[in-house]
């Protein structure tokens, strides 16, 4: 309860710095709205969504609004955020209106994009100390590709309804939580929950609870319209960050900010990112920027070198095109990394990066290709001092931190807004590597 009021705190109060600045609007006077609207009925909007957008294609587009599909470039608009908040007061006086049935993507067995299935699943009833949460947009992982392909050895539940970065308002509380509350903006994030007892919850390392909750794997996620939380781990949204915004840094920021904590890079240093025009990578990018590093940017072709340079990389390497790519990061960082960041699906990725780490630099392990593994050189690793460490995702206090980054407009997430119903195609993409920042689903089309 501490931390939740200590976030609160932290997103709406003024700040001198000019990393945070303060809320543009008020929780306070949005709640003050009348709460006498009730939200649409999400099962009709579902329905009629699927028997319109619901073709299979090539790629990632679809037949709708075009300017629904063009890239954004997330912001802090007020006017939308106003509307939205508006939206989250009346939704305070909602419970009534809420369906007892919901459309859901899911899964029942693993395979490919084919084995979606898009169907009416009852909407979930809060236990104590858990919220419902009414899912407005959500974006699409890579980790919920593996939960398709059920290609780790984390068995996942099933069936199974996939996603974790969720962005959308509470409509709904069990027994015993006080600190949410009916129309409070809120994230559901990869960490659903923890026990909040174990040496790691009591040390704020809870992604290692041995009790954890993963939203979208071994519990239900966001892919559906009401989805289940526990009130300790959704996230407070500032007031100034859109919910489409917010959507993928419940997963792909957090867990970028989390990994550039681990490399311990100081200003001025090279931080060096396989991967990096990706979904977390162009997010990288940015919040290494926001911590005064340099940026070395891998990936390879022309939308995703643009993408990389957009977003402040300091120089873009095309692995595709360099003959020799560890050489050519020794020479633009003049020695190697100071600390590197593996997205990159790739497993040979990681064999590159102990090649061009520095001596003494942190090499992060982010991505988890299937069947991968570091062979790394016992010898160098030693004579080089190199450190080496696992990151899969933020605690609490780091996805308040991530989003206020956003907040202040110093991380903006590119990303594409598509229909809910454009989920297996989104999947296609993913496994064509034909997707340069984020896809966010809009869970009303």
């Amino acid at each position: 309860m501490f931390l939740r009021s200590f976030g609160r705190q932290l997103l709406r109060a003024p700040s001198s710095s000019s990393s945070f600045l303060s809320a543009n609007v008020s929780r306070a006077a949005a709640r003050s709205v009348s709460q006498a609207a009730v939200y649409r009925n999400s099962l009709f909007c579902g329905s009629r969504a699927l028997a319109r957008h619901h073709h299979h294609h090539a790629g990632c587009g679809c037949s709708g609004s075009a300017s629904r599909l063009t890239t954004k470039r997330g912001s802090t608009a007020a006017g939308t955020v106003a509307s939205e908040i508006s939206a989250a007061a009346a939704a305070a006086g909602a419970a009534a209106g809420i369906p007892r049935m919901q459309m859901g993507a899911v899964i029942t067995k693993h395979g490919s994009p084919e084995e979606v299935e898009f169907k009416q699943i009852p909407v979930p009833e809060p236990g104590p100390g858990e919220v419902l949460v009414n899912i407005k947009f959500t974006g699409v992982c890579h980790t919920d590709l593996h939960a398709l392909h059920g290609d780790w050895p984390l068995p996942a539940k099933m069936p199974l309804v996939g996603g974790h970065e969720g962005a959308g308002y509470v409509v709904k509380v069990g027994d015993g939580v006080t600190d949410v509350k009916l129309g409070d903006r809120v994230g559901i994030k990869w960490m659903n929950g923890s026990c909040g007892k174990c040496e790691y919850c009591l040390s704020a390392r809870e992604s290692l609870c041995p009790h954890i909750l993963l939203s979208g794997y071994s519990v239900d996620g966001t892919f559906q319209h009401y989805a289940i939380g526990k009130a300790d781990h959704v996230t407070p949204i500032p007031d100034n960050v859109s919910l489409e915004v917010a959507a993928p840094i419940m997963c792909a920021g957090i867990t970028v900010y989390r990994a550039l904590k681990e490399a311990a890079v100081q200003p001025n240093q090279w931080v060096v990112l396989p991967g990096a025009g990706g979904g977390l990578g162009h997010l990288a990018i940015q919040y290494a920027r926001a911590m005064s590093m340099r940026v070395v940017a891998i990936d390879s072709g022309a939308d995703k070198e643009k993408l990389c340079r957009d977003c402040g990389a300091d120089v873009f390497i095309d692995f595709r095109k360099e003959a020799d790519v560890v050489a050519k990061v020794k020479e633009v960082t003049g020695g190697g990394a100071h600390g590197t960041l593996v997205l990159s699906t790739s497993s040979k990725s990681y064999q590159q990066a102990t090649e061009f780490s520095r001596p003494g630099s942190t090499l992060v392990t982010v991505s988890m290709p299937p069947d991968a593994q570091l062979n790394a050189d016992i010898f160098w690793l030693t004579v080089k001092m190199l450190k080496i460490c696992g990151s899969h995702v933020g605690n609490r206090l780091d996805s308040i931190e991530a989003l206020q980054y956003v907040s202040s407009g110093a991380v903006k997430p590119v990303y594409k807004v598509q229909p809910f119903s454009t989920l297996p195609q989104v999947y296609s993409a993913m496994e064509a590597g034909n997707i340069a920042g984020r896809i966010v689903l809009d869970l009303s089309l």
